[in-house]
């Protein structure tokens, strides 16, 4: 099964990078007319991810109780990942973009944010025949130096990498950086000898490595003055929104403020639905 997912994995590959990209929508009310279009990218699991033709994952949860809160028709538009802030702010095709996004100050230019629902590491993904220097638990930014890693285009940990090779610790150090389509794509990288190791964010990685046995993943930190002060790339996501629909920004923030209050045993339902697509309890 495993070997099939990866050559699924590998000809979207192809055919995206070939110009033959696939569309691929998803209403969650049958109505041909939608009221708002809400951007993902369908590669993020537990976050948004297809499962019997439909996309489904903690995002398109969190849409679907704004669509019953406004009583509005919202759907649910996988595109590529790099796009989605540009087509938010722009306002034209979309509304608002649900894909993991990480709160950072050049996003904030061009699209509001509602309150932040989760927060994440950057993990590093390699062969366990082939792991990086380690650090502990974890491994630093400079234990990557001299290598040919790979992530996801647009995102952070895409962005981390960037800004490392051009103005950190990588600068100069023969380090390059492989733009994927995906997180999965940038691990299936790893097997074909394209990379030696994938950044991506916490979830996606367990639950990459959890469907590939030959793969493993650690905590990517930076390194403070004493290895016990080392610390993680860490990241806050939300939802992003056009600036001119403070209605939907108000809707969304509503339904995050509810879905993230913590039971007494300190969990949210956010922290559940996470746990839910991750497959780690039942439903």
């Amino acid at each position: 099964m495993v070997k099939v997912k990866r050559v699924i994995y590998l000809v979207l590959f192809l055919m995206i990078t070939f110009g033959m990209g696939v569309s691929v929508f998803f209403t969650i009310h049958d109505s041909k007319t939608a009221d708002y279009v809400v951007e993902t990218n369908a590669f993020f699991a537990p976050f948004e991810f297809y499962e019997n033709r439909q996309i489904v994952g903690v995002d398109i949860d969190i849409v679907n109780r704004v669509a019953e809160k406004m009583n509005k028709n919202i759907q649910v538009k996988n595109v590529e990942f790099d796009v989605i802030i540009d087509n938010v702010e722009a306002g034209k095709i979309a509304d608002a973009g649900a894909a993991g996004l990480t709160i950072t100050p050049a996003r904030e230019e061009k699209v509001n944010f509602t309150v932040p629902y989760y927060n994440s590491v950057q993990y590093v993904i390699f062969n366990k025949d082939m792991p990086p220097s380690l650090r502990d638990d974890h491994v630093v930014w400079e234990a990557l130096a001299d290598s040919r890693l790979g992530s996801q285009i647009g995102s952070t940990g895409y962005i981390f990498v960037e800004d490392e090779i051009e103005n950190g610790v990588l600068s100069g150090t023969g380090t390059t950086i492989k733009g994927i389509d995906s997180h999965q794509l940038a691990a299936d990288a790893i097997d074909a000898h394209i990379i030696d190791y994938a950044i991506a964010d916490e979830l996606a990685a367990k639950f990459i490595i959890e469907k590939n046995p030959e793969l493993s993943a650690l905590p990517l930190y930076y390194s403070g003055p004493t290895r016990e002060e080392d610390y993680p790339v860490e990241e806050a996501y939300a939802i992003a929104v056009n600036k001119d629909r403070t209605e939907l920004l108000e809707a969304f923030n509503e339904v995050l403020g509810e879905m993230l209050v913590k039971d007494e045993a300190g969990v949210s339902e956010i922290d559940k639905l996470v746990l839910k697509y991750m497959g780690l309890v039942d439903e």
